[in-house]
């Protein structure tokens, strides 16, 4: 699947043999592609042009690559973060989108693996919708901006964040199962686990809270739903 016009992905690994793998498979697929081998590197590198994508090492010489998300997310940056690293279990998982990032990759993988995660995460994260703008009771999603405004209030959020209230505004007013959001929003089943759907309806929930009444509700083995507040 060609890759649209224009979008670039920072690759950041202490091992350069990765970097120019990961880099030129990426860029054989269409995108602009840039690199970096240490944390402070990857943050100078988003400071000076955000790129839509980072496909992020775990384990950095200087500074953690989930410690390079947590101050992406901290700066208000809302790029999209792929975290490699050779931990698979459910905790580190847990940690890393816990840190901002949008999923996890495993060493060893297939650069035909990292491709296909990096077109599904920008699939999600700049997708296309039915018009530029998304309304519901005093929200409004504009794509085009990639901003969430609640009321007069703009609301930051990270790249999983803004595609999963986006599922739930083009469904309002019904119960999205776990397993459709996961579908939906991250076009697989994430290895069947469920509690990312959790986490994130958690942060989304948090956000939106802090600016008016709640908005997300849970319908009790079922699922989720947007609402108007007090129905």
């Amino acid at each position: 699947m060609a890759s649209p016009a224009g979008q670039r992905i920072l690759v950041v690994d202490d091992e350069p043999s990765i970097v120019d793998a990961v880099a030129t498979a990426l860029r054989y697929e269409g995108f602009d592609v840039e690199e970096a081998t240490t944390g402070r590197a990857a943050l100078d590198a988003v400071g000076r042009r955000e790129p839509d994508l980072i496909i992020l090492d775990w384990m950095l010489p200087d500074i953690e690559g989930i410690e390079v998300g947590r101050r992406l997310r901290a700066d208000g940056y809302g790029t999209a973060v792929l975290f490699l690293t050779a931990k698979d279990a459910t905790e580190n998982k847990v940690e890393a989108l816990r840190a901002g990032g949008d999923d996890y990759v495993t060493k060893p993988f297939s650069l035909a693996e990292i491709v296909a995660r990096a077109q599904a995460i920008l699939r999600r994260t700049r997708g296309a919708l039915p018009g530029d703008m998304l309304r519901f009771a005093d929200l409004v999603l504009d794509e085009a901006r990639h901003e969430v405004h609640r009321g007069d209030t703009p609301i930051a959020l990270t790249a999983t964040e803004f595609s999963l209230l986006r599922y739930f505004m083009l469904n309002p007013r019904r119960v999205l199962s776990k397993a459709q959001i996961l579908q939906n929003v991250w076009r697989y089943d994430f290895g069947g686990n469920s509690n990312v759907v959790e986490t994130y309806v958690s942060y989304l929930r948090k956000k939106l809270d802090a600016e008016g009444p709640p908005l997300i509700k849970t319908v009790r083995q079922a699922g989720y739903m947007l609402e108007t507040p007090g129905r």
